[in-house]
């Protein structure tokens, strides 16, 4: 009797072998928060290991000699004890998104960002379908992880509806909510995380720098319309030959929801209370004694730039009530703290985090290595002799190969910052030029790691119309985005280098230390 032999298994491509590396990687490291316990107790033992040796730095400012801090001994016990809570309730990233979820917390709870975007998508031409998608995507980042719930389904219900494939429409909202994501017009929740992890970082060789949450505005909205072309032109030109028709079965059941006459009238309340806030931060900063100047009549130096998260909060929460009254979505003040609630619930993995970032970060500074290891990488770079921008290069490079295997991006620049920022400082480079560095690495290649935290919800979504839809499938289909967004963001920055912009308000590419 004749048996039949097995089928050989299909031979798998080498990108499939690539992300089976990434995958099986990424896997392999703890939690991020048990990572920054890790990380934190590290620290400690460290210490005791470079106090054994004669490890000793001139500081960069002052002249003074520099030595490891051991904390391995009873003053460091102490120590520890004293801080744990000073650490936490201290620590920079932490009030300042605190404050800025609780009030985009009511403009999300009341419907506002979710009409606003519908808005945007279902009113574009269809010419101009696939650039509003990836633009929606890139504005929808202020706004957490609205985009991904909201507009990449959503998306793909607007190219059936379009005639062409969802996955189509997918993809480019993905590739705007992920790929974009340090690309925008306004300010997010990440810019003043990120600030003050940048700040914690930079206070290693200047204890009173001062990094604004505004810091990278300049070049987040030059980047915004760059994005949002590079994803329209690899949409229609590269990633439209692999979906060129909508399945048969596409759209069966499903149908977009037009807007209601509540959700206009919702708009619209919402726009008029933009109007008025808008007008009143007019009054307040173009007058040369405007009343959020400072008292000099100083802009970049204002009430107003160090309250960005003030302003953040308030025009989430007034526009929120509004449209909120408007589409009565909210009845009672119970409401309005109903969705400042929901938002903080979201936030329980990230205060955990927090709490062990915080102290990884602060035993970090308390041992002087920091310090001393951005004086040594300083000194090493110094007589390599790279110039600025293949330095920077480099540095964009590491970051988009380590979010390959680390998603999240506050965690990566906590582990990052307090090596990179005070050394790119001791080169004579600002920490806001640093940060912006890694901001681009970090997000061109969150459409192709599957270590993002939506990396599953998105397999999920086109599963909806490609069953046998998996990784390979997203990261074959993202990856043309990735490589353009990479090669576009990175010219884009070296012509800003070379042009010597300040990269925001009060941002220049460049650290003199005071005095």
């Amino acid at each position: 009797m004749m048996t039949q032999d097995a089928p050989k298994p299909a031979k798998r491509s080498a990108i499939d072998r690539f992300l089976n590396i990434v995958e099986k990687g990424g896997n392999a490291l703890p939690h991020p928060v048990t990572l920054f316990a890790i990380m934190a107790v590290a620290v400690v033992v460290l210490s005791w290991i470079a106090s054994q040796f004669s490890l000793a730095v001139a500081h960069p400012v002052s002249g003074e000699e520099i030595r490891p801090v051991n904390l391995m001994t009873v003053e460091g016990l102490h120590r520890i004890m004293d801080g744990l809570i000073t650490n936490f309730t201290g620590f920079a990233p932490l009030g300042t998104v605190l404050v800025a979820l609780i009030g985009i917390g009511v403009a999300e709870h009341s419907g506002l960002i979710g009409a606003a975007l519908r808005l945007l998508v279902l009113s574009a031409p269809r010419r101009l379908l696939t650039f509003v998608v990836v633009f929606a995507g890139i504005m929808s980042n202020m706004a957490a992880e609205i985009g991904y719930v909201l507009l990449v389904p959503l998306s793909g219900l607007i190219f059936i509806a379009a005639g062409r494939h969802p996955i189509l429409g997918m993809a480019a909202a993905f590739a705007g909510v992920s790929g974009g994501y340090s690309a925008n017009l306004l300010l997010g929740t990440i810019d003043p995380l990120l600030a003050g992890l940048s700040q914690e970082a930079a206070r290693i060789i200047d204890p009173d720098y001062t990094v604004n949450p505004a810091a990278n505005w300049w070049f987040m909205i030059a980047s915004t319309p760059l994005i949002a072309l590079l994803g329209t032109v690899v949409t229609e030109k590269v990633v439209a030959k692999r979906f060129p028709a909508p399945p048969e079965s596409a759209g069966d059941g499903e149908q977009i929801d037009r807007m209601h006459p509540e959700e206009k009238r919702g708009l619209l309340f919402a726009a008029l209370a933009t109007l008025a806030l808008t007008a009143l931060v007019l009054l307040g900063t173009v007058p040369a004694d405007g009343f959020l100047r400072g008292p000099d009549g100083d802009l970049l130096k204002s009430p107003f730039l160090r309250g960005v998260v003030a302003l953040i909060f308030t025009y989430g929460v007034v526009t929120g009530i509004a449209y909120g009254i408007g589409a009565r979505t909210i009845r009672s003040d119970a409401d309005v703290i109903r969705g400042m609630s929901k938002s903080m619930e979201t936030l329980a993995t990230y205060l955990v985090l927090t709490f062990f970032a915080a102290q990884f970060v602060a035993f970090f500074n308390w041992t002087q290595l920091g310090l001393i290891f951005a004086v040594e990488g300083a000194t090493f770079l110094k007589a390599v002799d790279l110039p600025a921008v293949p330095l920077f290069i480099a540095f964009i490079l590491l970051t988009a190969l380590a979010n390959l295997f680390m998603g999240s991006a506050s965690a990566k620049w906590a582990l990052m910052a307090p090596v990179f920022v005070p050394m790119f400082m001791l080169l004579g480079y600002s920490p806001e030029l640093t940060q912006i560095g890694y901001r681009i690495g970090d997000s061109v290649t969150n459409i192709i790691s599957p270590m993002m935290s939506y990396f599953a919800l998105i397999i999920a979504f086109l599963q909806r119309y490609e069953p046998k839809a998996g990784i390979g499938t997203v990261v074959a289909t993202m990856l043309p985005y990735s490589i353009a967004f990479l090669i576009g963001w990175t010219v884009l920055f070296t012509i800003w280098m070379l042009a010597g912009w300040p990269i925001g308000p009060d941002a220049p590419l460049n650290y003199i230390p005071a005095g």
